[in-house]
């Protein structure tokens, strides 16, 4: 678990000074780019859409594992936006408050 752990911190790192390095060299404006790629089919637009079901798979989990109660609609809405930079310190979190119970960990309340 402690390696998994190290794991998520690294991602959250990553992405996060990624992301924040991007936004302060090109803005917020991504709507455009990525969903125009997709638009015109290109390897680049295969790649977002993939992706972006990566991210519709991933909130759906989310509010799937919180029984679809506003909490976890409202954090899959998040984890739908944001992508690695929430779902990584999301993960971690659960980490935790599961004590490490990986089953606990996926299947939330449905235990």
């Amino acid at each position: 678990m402690n390696a998994f752990r190290g794991l998520l911190i690294v991602l959250a790192f990553t992405i996060t000074t990624f992301t924040v390095y991007v936004i302060s060299q090109f803005g917020l404006n991504i709507a455009p780019l990525f969903f125009g790629e997709i638009r015109n089919l290109t390897w680049a637009g295969q790649f977002n859409y993939d992706f972006l079901t990566y991210l519709w798979l991933s909130a759906l989990w989310v509010m799937w594992r919180n029984r679809f109660s506003a909490p976890g609609i409202a954090l899959g809405l998040v984890a739908s936006v944001l992508g690695m930079t929430f779902f990584a310190p999301y993960v971690l979190f659960l980490t935790f408050q599961t004590k490490g119970d990986v089953k606990q960990l996926l299947l939330g309340r449905h235990l």
